[in-house]
């Protein structure tokens, strides 16, 4: 077993997994992480251990807990990105780049300055990373991302009329498939199982496993099922209530709990 630490850096942001280091930590405490950008500061979200054969690739460790210094310079850093995105925004302007950036960030060194960007197509922005470049005499760093991370960033109002779930709780945003949908039986309109960010709603992930698990067993629509000792062809199935609506040739319809009398 190896400690880990799951570190955010922001309150919304994703989480990713730390080497312990033999440090003394605790949740929300603010630490030095390397990264593969440079050194960063961000906070203890979570403290764990797990197998080390479970890890996909070696992780970069916690340096140091952070210190008032580095949060002087942390604190700085937050009025210069600041600036930095101004000055970004104008210069995309000035360049007719078709982009609408999003943030900007340094590292706890300065050795890097990155942005988030969305656009609709690739941008050939290498003429503003060098305007950039020659302002900030550090390395410059655009990432398109894509419009679940924009939705992440910004935030909203979900269609249960609670905020989002990426902007609130989720530390990772996994895959959602239309299967998921399908497996729940639901109508395959983009108005009811798309997000405001027009994906399918992350929630769909939350449930399939319960559906998976409650349907095996059960009957598919259009199979025959035995009752009364005819044969009815199944033409709903509520795998939440466990019932069944049936149909014969005579198109009599019976809606039943499933009791496993399938043929």
């Amino acid at each position: 077993m190896i400690e880990v630490v799951g570190v955010r850096f922001s309150s919304k942001g994703r989480m990713y997994y730390f080497h312990k280091n033999d440090l003394f930590l605790k949740k929300d405490m603010e630490v030095i992480v390397e990264t593969e950008r440079g050194l960063q500061l961000g906070y203890v979200y979570i403290l764990k251990e797990i197998e080390e054969n479970k890890l996909i690739s070696p992780l970069k460790k916690v340096i140091r807990v952070a210190t008032i210094n580095d949060k002087k310079i942390f604190q700085k850093n937050l009025l210069d990105s600041k600036n930095a995105l101004v000055k970004a925004r104008d210069l995309v302007k000035k360049l007719d780049l078709k982009m609408n950036i999003l943030d900007a960030s340094f590292t706890i060194d300065k050795k890097q300055l990155l942005f988030n960007f969305t656009a609709d197509d690739r941008i050939d922005f290498r003429e503003l990373a060098k305007k950039l470049a020659a302002i900030y005499k550090t390395r410059i760093e655009l990432r398109q991302i894509g419009i679940r991370d924009k939705a992440r960033e910004i935030g909203g109002i979900g269609p249960c009329g609670r905020f989002l779930c990426c902007n609130s709780f989720l530390t990772d945003i996994n895959s959602v498939t239309i299967n998921m949908a399908k497996n729940q039986m639901l109508a395959l309109n983009p108005t009811k199982i798309n997000g405001v960010c027009g994906r399918l709603l992350c929630c769909l992930a939350y449930e399939d496993e319960t559906y998976t698990n409650l349907k095996k067993g059960m009957p598919n629509i259009g199979e025959i099922y035995k009752y009364n000792n005819q044969d009815y062809k199944v033409i709903e199935v509520d795998v939440l209530k466990r019932k069944i609506k049936i149909e014969n040739d005579e198109h009599q319809q019976e809606e039943i709990f499933y009791n496993g009398n399938f043929k």
